[in-house]
């Protein structure tokens, strides 16, 4: 079969396995079933809640991440237990609300504990988006392709209160990121090859909203 059959065959796979959480069923004050909350490094402890917005893309409800503890290399985490993916795409809206140290907004895959996984992540402090790993409890930023080495992402606005849209596509060892449907970057990185769970990411004293996850892949 020629390579571009191949693809397209792909890509088709992928949008048939396509499912988007809107969290709109889900009870408010409460983490929606199939997820559960874990937290890469220590602090104080997160806090993901099921929150009506009226500014939701998808009314009512938001999942929102609101502990606001200040310790700056504390990661709390909401995974998505009903997916399990090598292949595939991640989308989510994200509105990053308050913050002083961080209002960051990100998205995890190939999950295997909270320790070992894939990231990328927007900044509305730093007005820059980054792809990391998170190998052995240690976050490494992993510079965009045809970059020197230390690149660390692309500086992109990023607004505070409102919403935008991040995605992700992640095929073998090559990863590309977008922003508000812009193509920012590829990277290429081949530590976590296996499916793993995904999921939803912030920082530090980071208050974030989340609606209309999408996940895409097998």
């Amino acid at each position: 079969m020629k390579p571009r059959l191949v693809a397209l065959f792909a890509l088709a796979a992928i949008s048939a396995a396509a499912q988007t959480i809107n969290f709109d069923s889900a009870k408010p004050g409460a983490v929606p079933p199939g997820w559960t909350v874990a937290m890469t490094h220590t602090g104080g402890a997160p806090k993901w809640e099921i929150r009506k917005d009226d500014t939701a893309p998808s009314k009512p409800n938001v999942f929102a991440q609101v502990s606001d503890d200040k310790t700056g290399g504390r990661f709390p985490l909401a995974i998505y237990e009903k997916a399990n993916l090598k292949d595939g795409a991640l989308t989510v809206k994200c509105k990053p609300v308050t913050g002083a140290g961080d209002q960051a907004c990100g998205m995890v895959w190939r999950y295997r504990d909270p320790d070992n996984y894939y990231i990328v992540r927007a900044n509305a402090l730093e007005n820059n988006v980054v792809l990391y790993k998170v190998e052995k409890n240690t976050r490494i930023a992993l510079a965009p392709k045809g970059t020197p080495s230390k690149t660390y992402g692309v500086k992109h606005p990023v607004p505070s209160g409102k919403w935008s849209t991040l995605k992700v596509t992640f095929q073998g060892n090559l990863f590309t990121v977008y922003f508000d449907g812009q193509k920012l970057f590829d990277v290429e990185d081949s530590t976590f090859q296996d499916a793993g769970k995904v999921g939803l990411w912030t920082k530090a004293d980071s208050v974030t909203y989340f609606d209309d996850f999408q996940i895409e892949g097998k």
